[in-house]
């Protein structure tokens, strides 16, 4: 008979956090830090938060199933029975991160970490659909690549699963350096530095250096991937090579330039139904293979699997193929078909965050997508924020992508966006508002049958408003007959 090991016990989780308790032994089969997504036999961690404290939602979690909860405080309203589940620690953040600490150290699979200005999240994903191919895969959830986030996904990773593939994120400089040594990496991959952030940084450079920390946690036989059609590829090759004399570099490359020196490169990439027919080369071998979704920065991300494929000493055929089956994920290029009277439109969803990079991939994306559907491409830009001096510049060095792309309309929202608009050509200006939702009536407006709609900017301008705004003028009833079937 098979037994399900727990995740934890009431008694290791206060074991691994200095914690005290006072009821008796049980298994918790999860974390949360939210009480909304607290399911029975969770162990609920009350954080202390800019905004929130965890601790006002311990009777909730506790009413939804919280085997136990882990407080450095005791709200006077908790039922009587209640202390019976507490685990009490000076400090729940840090108790948090004691937990990641434990569950690392117990671990017996391999780990990746993934950090980079663009395509983490994606990759991330990727990495792991591919390594499904090989055994039982452990993930961040979601976007958790923060100091709370990378912790909360450690805590949740089961002792027994084959891989563990984690999202390391930053906005400042040393922020990396402390997820990774938290997670430990065995490979550890940059998949692009770009202009993000960079109102925190002076420079690409100063961002670069932030990006490399993550070969500060990477073990004693740890594998760097790097991409080397990325301008810093050096500087992250010198910092790999500078701190651990060990470790191993595994690059890849999509351009013919980068391509001609790279372990892992693309021999050629083309359209396949709705995503894209791949031939690269690993370490010689050829390697073909389809994946599920479109796009040349997905056909980059994919050589980055790859090389963590080639990291880990796997044979790639297995996980390459399980690429096919890829989707891109909620806000990162979700592709969505909407009716319309007399049509419908495609509206490429990118609203989960913005910035110069992201942006022209999305671009591009977007003129792919139009010449095959044989509509217009209409796009509608949020500002990219946290940029500081730079915006003015980065956001107006648009105009040139947009026109390469042969968009036929510019919807834009935003302080830093008006640049942008205002060094359009003015037949391209389709209007300006200082906000997603303002905007969104001019673009309802102003959209045809049969166009492809690119809606994107950072999280904090909150663009999915305009896509809502789209469906809800397609949802009329005259137009309501058009899903049903």
């Amino acid at each position: 008979m098979n037994v399900t090991r727990p995740l934890w016990t009431i008694e290791a989780v206060a074991t691994a956090t200095g914690g005290s308790v006072s009821g008796v032994d049980a298994a918790i089969s999860g974390v949360a830090i939210d009480s909304r997504e607290v399911r029975p036999g969770d162990l609920f961690v009350a954080l202390l938060g800019d905004s929130n404290d965890g601790h006002d939602y311990l009777a909730a979690a506790l009413a939804n199933g919280a085997a136990a909860a882990l407080v450095h405080r005791v709200p006077e309203d908790l039922p009587a029975d209640a202390a019976a589940r507490l685990i009490r620690v000076g400090d729940t953040m840090a108790a948090l991160q004691a937990l990641g600490a434990a569950a690392r150290a117990r671990f017996g699979g391999r780990v990746v970490a993934v950090t980079g200005s663009v395509g983490k999240t994606g990759t991330r994903g990727a990495i792991a659909r591919a390594l499904g191919a090989y055994g039982v895969v452990h993930q961040s959830l979601r976007s958790f690549n923060n100091h709370w986030g990378v912790p909360l996904s450690l805590a949740r990773m089961p002792a027994d699963a084959d891989y563990a593939v984690l999202e390391l994120g930053m906005n400042h400089p040393g922020e990396i350096d402390a997820l990774s040594r938290l997670a430990r990496p065995h490979v550890a991959l940059v998949t692009k530095v770009a202009p993000a952030h960079l109102g925190n940084f002076r420079n690409e450079e100063e961002i670069a250096d932030a990006k490399a920390e993550i070969f500060n946690g990477l073990e004693a036989d740890g594998v760097a991937v790097l991409n080397r059609d990325n301008r810093h590829f050096d500087r992250l090759a010198a910092a790999v090579l500078l701190g651990h004399p060990a470790t191993r570099i595994v690059d890849f490359a999509a351009s013919r330039h980068g391509a001609q020196r790279a372990m892992i490169r693309l021999i050629k990439a083309t359209p396949a139904g709705g995503g894209t027919a791949v031939a690269a080369e690993v370490a010689g071998r050829p390697v073909d293979f389809v994946i599920g979704v479109p796009g040349a920065h997905w056909v980059e991300n994919a050589l980055a699997v790859l090389g963590v494929l080639h990291g880990l000493g796997l044979e790639p055929g297995p996980g390459a193929a399980a690429l096919a089956a890829l989707e891109a994920p909620e806000g990162r290029g979700t592709q969505i078909r909407m009716p319309t009277a007399g049509g419908g439109l495609l509206v490429i969803d990118e609203t989960y965050n913005a910035n110069p990079e992201s942006m022209r991939a999305a671009i591009a994306l977007g003129a792919d997508l139009a010449r095959a559907e044989g509509g217009r491409l209409v796009v509608v830009l949020g500002d990219m924020l946290e940029l500081g001096d730079h915006a003015e510049r980065l956001h107006r060095e648009l105009t040139a992508p947009l026109v390469d792309a042969g968009v036929a309309v510019v919807y834009t929202a935003g302080p830093a966006m008006v640049h942008l608009h205002d060094g359009l050509d003015p037949d391209r200006r389709g209007g300006h508002a200082d906000t997603a939702e303002d905007l969104a009536p001019a673009v309802v407006r102003g959209v045809a049958p049969g166009d492809v709609v690119l809606v994107k900017g950072s999280r904090g301008m909150r663009m999915e408003r305009v896509i809502a705004a789209l469906k809800a003028a397609g949802a009329r009833p005259a137009d309501t007959d058009t899903d049903k079937g």
